[in-house]
């Protein structure tokens, strides 16, 4: 039987989620895809307009992650949990990333403003994930 998710844990993918979207319009303002190769590539795939293509893939990553806290997360659906799981990973990982370009280039890199949040919350939210108890 598959674990519950928590109401801390639905506010906490909630606030993982908004951080994401403010993340992907920080990356886009200071040109992510300018400087990231698989960005510009995916950009690229996208639209010929770089930017264009940016906004587009940030678009349906952001439509993807509501549509994730809407109609499995926030319902309680079985798949609830791997779900949660799957965007903890992910934003802990883009966090983390981001910190690190920043120490290898020693200044600022689109997206490392927002990055230690998206890593608190990812961590946070997998301490919260963790505690998960199974149904009775």
């Amino acid at each position: 039987m598959p674990h519950t998710i928590g109401a801390r844990s639905q506010k906490l993918f909630l606030a993982l989620i908004l951080t994401q979207a403010v993340h992907s319009v920080e990356e886009y303002i200071f040109g992510l895809y300018e400087v990231l190769l698989p960005a510009r590539v995916i950009s690229g795939y996208l639209s010929s307009n770089l930017a264009v293509g940016f906004a587009l893939a940030n678009t349906a990553l952001i439509a993807f992650a509501f549509w994730c806290y809407f109609a499995r997360v926030r319902r309680g659906h079985p798949s609830a949990m791997g779900w949660a799981w799957f965007w903890t990973i992910l934003e802990a990982v883009n966090g983390t990333a981001h910190l690190a370009y920043v120490a290898a280039r020693g200044g600022y890199f689109p997206g490392a403003a927002t990055a230690p949040v998206l890593l608190v919350l990812a961590v946070s939210l997998g301490m919260s994930l963790g505690r998960a108890r199974r149904p009775a």
